[in-house]
This record gives C-alpha cells, structure tokens and sequence, in this order.
C-alpha cells in the first residue's frame, strides 16, 4: 500500500517522452539564457542604517590667546548677550565686575536692557560689594541683590544667566565663569544653554504633578524651586519666578543638580533635594552601561576644600552619591580626579596668575593628610611634562587653566562612551555638596550652586554619548556606526589621562614657587 502511494506521487511517464525533442527557439528565454549563481552572502556589503548625530550639550567657552583651531564651537559672552533681543537679564554670580558684564550687551539696547545682579556679599564693609556697588552708580538700569547667606562659611556660587527676550521666549545658561573678565579670556570654562523657550499657550495641559527626571518640566520644577530658596528672608526672584512660570520649559533635556544654603531632611517631602543627596536622586533614573572593563568616574574640578583627615566624606558620602545609577552592574566604578599641578599652571597662558583661581591646601599636617588619600586618584590638567608622550585625543584647553567643573561617567576604561555628564560650579567640597547625614537625618550645605547632568537616554532610547575634543560635534567611526543617534559630550581635558608621579604635587595658590612662568614671574605669599 504504501509502494502504490508513494508511486502515485511521481509524474507518470508519458509513452513518447524519449522521442520529443524541442527547438531552443521554442524554449522561453530564461530557460535558455546563462544563468549566474547568487553572490556569496559573506560578499554582499551589509547596509547599515546611517548614524545621526547630535552637538554636545555643553560647549566650552572661547579663549582669547588660542588659535581658531582650538577654539571651534567655543562661545564668548559677547555671543551670549549681544542679541539685541535681550529684553531682560538676570546674572547670578560669586565675582562681579560690572563693567565687563555690561559691555558683553548690544550697543543699541545696553541702556535698556533690565538687568539684575545677584550676589552674595551681605557685609556692607565688603570690599566687593562696594565695589559692584560703585560701578552699579553707572547703570541706571542695574538692579543689586544679595543672596540671604545663612551659613557663615558658604558662598554665592552659582554662575547663572536667565534672559527674557522681546520676542516672547526665554533661556537659561548655567556655567563655570565668574562674571569677570579674567574668566572669560583665558581660564577653561564650560557653559550649558537651554533652548529658546516659548510662552506657553492659553490651553496648554497641567503639567504632571511627579514629572520624570530629565523631562523640562522636571527642571522647571527643580529650577523655580531653586530661585525660590533666595526669598526665604527677602524677595529677590519672586518677579522673575512668577514671568518663568509662563514659559514652556518642554523642550530641555537635562536634569538641574543645586545646592542651597541650609539644613534638609533625606526623608523630606520636597519635590526637590539639594547637593549629594539632589545628584543621586538625578542619578537613579540613569541607566549605565554593563562595562567590558572597569567603569570610571572623573571628577575634574578647579578647587579643593578641606575633606577631613581620612576619605570618610568622599568615599562613602560624595562618591557614593557620585556611583548611583538606575540599574544594577557587576563592576563598581573607580574614580579619577583631574587637578593641575604647579608646572602646569607655570605652563599655563596667564602663567601664576592663573593660580589666583585655583586653590587647595597641602602645608599643614591635616592637609598633608588628606593629601595622601588624594593622590593616587590625582591626573594631571596637561599631562604633556617630561618624557610624557603626546595625547591620542587633544582637547585643546591645556594651555588655558581649569576653572571649569565637570563630573563625568565614562562606561569604561577605554572612556569610548559616556554614561553620563555634569558640569556645574561645585568644587570637591563639603560646603557645596553637603555634609554627611547627622544623627537627626539632616543634610547641612553652605553654599549656592548649580549644575546641569545629560545622559544619553534623554535624547532617544537608541543614543550613544561619546567624547569629543575640539569640536561639539561626534565623529561616527566603527565603534558607533549603526547607532541610532550619537550625543556628542565636549571635553575639556586630554585622552589619555595621565597620573600624577611619585613626585608631583598640586599647585597651592597659599604657598610660594621660586621657579619662573614662562612669563618671567614667580608666586611669592607673604
């Protein structure tokens, strides 16, 4: 049975199949033509889909004695200020020089823009605030404020522009520089600005009341809820609060990481936390990448205060906040601290003046201590001394002097990717970042400051954050082609990090060195 199946499954044999023969001008064509054998699969070039790419959300700002090549992307304050849109300026600010702030304006509406000046000099006696006072005599349309100052040893040190424009938008740039002149010239800053942002429409939707980290209307809440801090003993931001309110903050992509002065609870119900505990609240909702080596964090910063004897503050308060991430990974990251040396700064393009800007301890016996936990997390600014070879990566910043603050995640060793970056004003300090938690679950800051954090999720769920150097804008080569959107991330510094020696010391702009910049000068501290 199954033979006849199996034979009935065959074409029968027709009685004249082995008599026919067929012309092949009666065939059809395919049947006749040569036929070639498909390509191999492995010779076949594979399309990948074309990376798009997107400039770095933080840009470095102009220095005046490097060539064009060095300064590609680079923003001057006159490129800031100089609109003549500006309707109306608030500068917030540690070091004020008027004049120089004034002249960044429009000629045509330098008279007229409104402009206000927050500070935090609240002696009267203060050197500096007699003298902001003096020049302010100049500007009809100058308006002072001083920053209530509850904590005796915290300064105003948020450096901070909000501008409202004639044609109805708003922006917000939040950087490294004090508003003087000296910063803006040859002293490496970096600065982030917001997008233009619109008034909102008439019917525009209620806002979610636990907005996600990273949204604009996260860092609208965040940022109105930082200026409310100025108003707790006088009104300073009430005006500009209340006109912010009516703008449409939807468009940024950044999460806002401050500090206020004062005391806050970990268990609080405030909708926004200041200092360590605001950057690992921000930082739970990153994801990082599961590394092929060790992940890495560096810190990159312009001042070093007192942490105490032992790396208790840095280790399991500063850097602990610093380690958080939304997703668990095998690797815990190792941390690098990038701060020049005193070659360095004798190397740099204003030489030891630089180093009026710069400012740790390291004579004392407590501060040789903390000195000795330091090191072996210290690379240099430069890292071009000696017999040190050349950089595979030239940010081109290391002749100009760091006054610039950045965090930055690397997703590993190679530092080829970025999980993600911060740039703020806040130096390595207890005063800017907070104390550890007391006994009673409290956190003390002393300090106003403020920062912007990115990561590569804000911009699509496919995106890369990669390094780039002398440019905003990411190069697509083999490593991240085929990634959907590539995030470029500006850097200040150098590839490869290069540690300190056996021998090297940090500059102290509180001790003296007899050597000569390449000026001809020394630093003498009486």
């Amino acid at each position: 049975m199954e033979d006849s199946e199996e034979r009935s499954r065959k074409r029968p044999r027709l009685s004249n199949d082995e008599d026919v023969t067929t012309s092949p001008s009666t065939l059809p064509r395919t049947l006749t033509s040569a036929i070639s054998p498909p390509p191999l699969r492995r010779n076949r070039k594979v399309e990948i889909p074309e990376s798009k790419v997107l400039k770095s959300p933080f840009q470095l700002t102009w220095i005046r004695d490097l060539p064009e090549s060095s300064n590609v992307d680079a923003v001057s304050l006159k490129d800031i200020l100089g609109d003549p849109m500006i309707a109306e300026c608030w500068e917030f600010n540690y070091l004020h020089n008027l004049d120089f702030l004034m002249d960044a304006f429009d000629t045509d509406v330098r008279d007229l823009v409104k402009v206000h000046v927050v500070h935090g000099f609240w002696k009267s006696e203060d050197p500096q605030r007699q003298r902001i006072k003096l020049q302010a005599e100049k500007y009809p349309n100058v308006s002072l404020h001083t920053a209530y100052m509850p904590e005796m040893f915290g300064t105003h040190h948020t450096k901070m522009l909000m501008l409202l424009r004639h044609d109805d938008t708003a922006q917000v740039i939040i950087h490294t520089a004090n508003m003087i002149e000296f910063d803006w010239t040859n002293m490496a800053q970096a600065l982030w600005k917001s997008p233009l942002l619109p008034k909102m429409s008439s019917d525009a939707s209620e806002p979610p009341e636990s907005p996600p980290m990273g949204s604009g209307e996260k860092f609208k809440l965040d940022f109105l809820n930082y200026l409310r801090a100025y108003d707790g003993k006088r009104t300073i931001c009430k005006p500009i609060i209340e006109k912010l309110l009516q703008y449409d903050f939807s468009e940024i992509r950044a999460a806002l990481v401050g500090s206020v002065p004062g005391k806050q609870g970990i268990e609080t119900d405030s909708k926004t936390l200041w200092g360590w505990a605001g950057l690992k609240e921000a930082l739970k909702s990153v994801p990082v990448t599961e590394p092929e080596t060790e992940p890495e964090i560096v810190a990159q910063i312009s001042s070093i205060a007192t942490l105490g004897p032992n790396d208790k503050w840095l280790d399991k308060t500063l850097f602990k906040a610093l380690s958080t991430s939304k997703n668990v990974i095998s690797s815990k990251p190792s941390f690098k601290v990038i701060f020049p040396t005193a070659d360095e700064i004798r190397r740099s393009l204003n030489g030891y003046a630089s180093g009026s800007a710069i400012h740790t301890k390291i004579q004392s016996a407590q501060q040789q201590k903390q000195l000795q936990y330091l090191k072996p997390l210290f690379c240099h600014w430069a890292g071009d001394g000696g017999s040190t070879p050349p950089p595979t990566h030239d940010a081109g910043r290391k002749r100009a002097a760091p006054h610039i603050k950045t965090y930055t995640r690397f997703t590993d060793s190679t530092r080829t990717a970025i999980d993600w970056m911060l740039v703020t004003s806040a130096n390595l300090s207890k005063q800017a970042w907070g104390e550890a938690t007391n006994s009673a679950g409290d956190i003390r800051i002393c300090s106003y400051e403020l920062g912007v954090l990115v990561w590569p999720a804000l911009f699509g769920e496919k995106s890369t954050m990669v390094p780039t150097f002398k440019s905003d804008t990411p190069t697509v080569d083999a490593e991240n082609s085929g990634t959907e959107l590539i995030v470029g991330a500006r850097m200040p510094y150098d590839f490869p990090l290069v540690p300190y020696g056996k021998d090297d010391e940090p500059w102290c702009a509180t001790a003296s060195y007899t050597e000569p910049d390449w000026k001809g000068e020394t630093w003498k501290v009486e």
